[in-house]
């Protein structure tokens, strides 16, 4: 990370970080406040919220407004700083285990209500600070410490889930494609709405290990060949798909914005008693 966007956003004294050596988790804290400069937003405007593993550490060393919060809650408590703070820009970070399992409800009802908050999912396939047990998102007859014989189970699109349940921003990028990852996430804390960027990253400590996929370099090239352009991947045969993932834009539409919604809806009541 280049020094100036250390200085400026980046909380020095909490360093060194807790992540395990190879983790790409580092790559996609850069991305998000390299973003955020771009869009020019004061620290104070910001407040960042997570839950809890290895993703929902990284408010700890980010210079914003933060909140460390329980897991799988952290988009119910940023709901409630959207509302009471409406001008406030909210950023949820999560993993794929703390946001589609057991904050999988809270993911969908959050993007049903259209709620103005960004959410960056930290995607490594596993639950990497407690054990290494296999989350939503393990590919199927991949290993996890409670999956030891293969998990059988078929993993969760998490993109498209959120986009199926009313986000009306979604994508999908990955710890290689670093300037795009980028992008996608500045596009989305534009977005007047809920929105969510899937950041595909890699775990070579709990994942990496137990499905000998090598060390970090081997990871990010395993990610880099799996990666489908969405334009590609719509020319592909359901067979040359597996073992792959879509990168892209997936969803970017428009509805109303519930803050907004519920001001007007106290607005209406406050005349209707006034009248």
């Amino acid at each position: 990370m280049a020094s100036a966007l250390i200085e400026k956003y980046m909380r020095t004294d909490k360093f060194p970080h807790m992540w395990c050596p190879g983790c790409g988790h580092g790559i996609i804290m850069r991305s998000i406040v390299d973003a955020i400069d771009r869009l020019g937003w004061e620290k104070d405007n910001v407040c960042v919220v997570s839950g809890i593993g290895c993703s929902s550490r990284a408010p700890g060393y980010m210079d914003f407004n933060t909140l460390h919060t329980t897991h799988g809650r952290a988009l119910a408590f940023a709901t409630g700083i959207k509302l009471a703070n409406p001008d406030l820009h909210v950023v949820v970070v999560s993993g794929d285990g703390d946001s589609s399992a057991i904050g999988g409800n809270h993911l969908i009802h959050a993007a049903r209500r259209n709620i103005d908050i960004t959410t960056i999912v930290f995607n490594n396939n596993i639950y990497g600070m407690t054990g290494g047990q296999y989350s939503p998102t393990t590919p199927t007859n991949y290993f996890g410490s409670t999956a030891p014989y293969g998990n059988i189970d078929r993993c969760f699109d998490i993109a498209e889930l959120a986009g199926a349940a009313g986000a009306t921003y979604t994508a999908r990028s990955t710890i290689y494609h670093v300037p795009q990852m980028t992008n996608y996430i500045e596009k989305a804390l534009r977005k007047k709405g809920f929105s969510l960027v899937e950041a595909i990253s890699i775990c070579p400590t709990s994942f990496g290990r137990r499905n000998k996929l090598g060390d970090a370099v081997d990871m990010i090239k395993w990610i880099r060949d799996s990666a489908v352009p969405v334009s590609k991947a719509s020319t592909m045969s359901s067979d040359e798909m597996v073992g792959k993932f879509t990168i892209g834009e997936l969803k970017n539409t428009e509805a109303p914005e519930y803050t907004q919604q519920y001001d007007r809806l106290i607005e209406r009541l406050r005349e209707e008693d006034d009248a």
